[in-house]
This record gives C-alpha cells, sequence and structure tokens, in this order.
C-alpha cells in the first residue's frame, strides 16, 4: 500500500515538472541560437573524446581544424577532450574562432582548454540541432556510440530531406572499413537503403583532402569563390 501511495506521489511530481522542463528546453534553443548566429561559416568536428594526445588522428584532427581556419572557417566541437580538444586547439592556434558545444554529464565533462566560445547543454537533441543548424559541413573522426549518432543523425536528415545535403567527410578509411562494408553488403543490399544513399559522404585519410571535398562540394553547388560572402544561404530551416 505505501509503495503504491508513493509511486502515485512521483507520478504526480512528473506531471508537475514536466510543463516546467519546457521552459528549460526553450532556453537552451534561445542561447544556443543567440550565440551560434555570430559564429560566422563552420565546421562541425566529431570524434571520440577518448583519443589521445600522442594518437595520429588528434594531430589530423589539429591540422584539419588548422586549414578549415585558414580557409575562413570556425570550428565547432563537443567541447570535450580527445578529438574535441584536438579540434578547438587547431583553431584556436590558428586564430580562429573555436566553439565548445559542452554537455552536461553523469562524469562531469569539462571543456577542454582551446574553447573560446562555450556553449554548455543539458539536452542532447538541443545541442544536435545547433551543431547541424550552423555547420556547412560535417567531419567526422574515429570514435564511439556518440559520434556514430551524430554521423547517421547528419545522414538520415538529409536522406529524409529534412535538411539540404551538405558534405558529411569520415577521416580515416581503414577504421571506418568494416561500417562502409556493412553498409554496402548488408544493409544496402537488403534493400533497407537505397545504393545511392552511399554517396551522401565521403571517405579520406589527409586534412589536404578535406578540404578538398569541402570545397569540390560547394563548388558543384554554383559557389566560383568558397570565400565570396555571398556564397553562403542558411540552407538548414
Amino acid at each position: 500500500m505505501v509503495n503504491k501511495k508513493r509511486k502515485k506521489i512521483d507520478n504526480e511530481l512528473t506531471k508537475m515538472e514536466d510543463p516546467w522542463r519546457v521552459f528549460r528546453i526553450m532556453a537552451e534553443f534561445v542561447e544556443g541560437f543567440d550565440d551560434m548566429s555570430k559564429v560566422g561559416d563552420a565546421v562541425s568536428i566529431f570524434g571520440s573524446a577518448r583519443t589521445k594526445k600522442t594518437d595520429r588522428y588528434y594531430k589530423l584532427a589539429e591540422k584539419t581544424t588548422s586549414l578549415l581556419v585558414k580557409e575562413g572557417f570556425a570550428v565547432i566541437t563537443g567541447g570535450g577532450p580527445g578529438i574535441m580538444e584536438a579540434g578547438n586547439k587547431g583553431a584556436t592556434e590558428a586564430n580562429g574562432e573555436s566553439v565548445g558545444l559542452n554537455i552536461d554529464l553523469p562524469f562531469e565533462q569539462k571543456s577542454n582548454p582551446y574553447v573560446k566560445t562555450l556553449i554548455n547543454f543539458h539536452y542532447f537533441f538541443c545541442r544536435k540541432v545547433m551543431f547541424v543548424k550552423y555547420a556547412k559541413a560535417f567531419v567526422i573522426f574515429p570514435g564511439g556510440y556518440g559520434t556514430l549518432d551524430e554521423l547517421f543523425e547528419s545522414l538520415t536528415l538529409i536522406q529524409t530531406q529534412r535538411i539540404e545535403r551538405f558534405p558529411v567527410i569520415l577521416v580515416g578509411s581503414q577504421y571506418w572499413k568494416g561500417l562502409l562494408e556493412w553498409l554496402r553488403n548488408t544493409m544496402a543490399a537488403e534493400k533497407n537503403i537505397d545504393v545511392k544513399d552511399l554517396d551522401m559522404f565521403t571517405v579520406v585519410d589527409t586534412p589536404e583532402d578535406v578540404i578538398k571535398e569541402i570545397k569540390n562540394f560547394y563548388l558543384k553547388q554554383g559557389f566560383d569563390n568558397l570565400m565570396d560572402p555571398k556564397k553562403w544561404f542558411n540552407q538548414k530551416s
């Protein structure tokens, strides 16, 4: 009997909390939109928080974002350690805009020291909107569940035409080899996706090829000069 009463009380408290939770969600969106609207043309970088500074992918991410800054882009990461730190480091040391979209986690992920513009989020879905809406490309380094989540979120939005197509670039052909084979030989073979859906992303191995892929994509869209200030338009609503 006591347990039933306690459960009833818990349910009532939950019902009271839900409407107020909406205001917290709204606040995260408002703050995120306001801060991110000032960033300018950006590229979102994803990858494992566990990647060590001595790892070759850390160094590749650092060089990639340095080159992106030289091309006029800001860099957006999840603000944490590993590949995220490498991305922010490369951008900051190249004197570019370095954004960190940090998330509150049970193990208290702290932002890395190379973030210039830090925005904290409680809700993953609010944070994910900022990654997509303000990025002209996704560059995805080796990572775990979170990295795959961002990868497939972007591909799903493109596939379902919820957003205009934009460059989704995987770095590390050896790392992604098994996943690509499964997508092609199992998922596409069993017609759970169209073969053409495999063209929604590219795989490269060098920072220079990342830049090349982004340039080629937008040149095909009719932008003769990648850094022409009139070239960009808000593709993602």
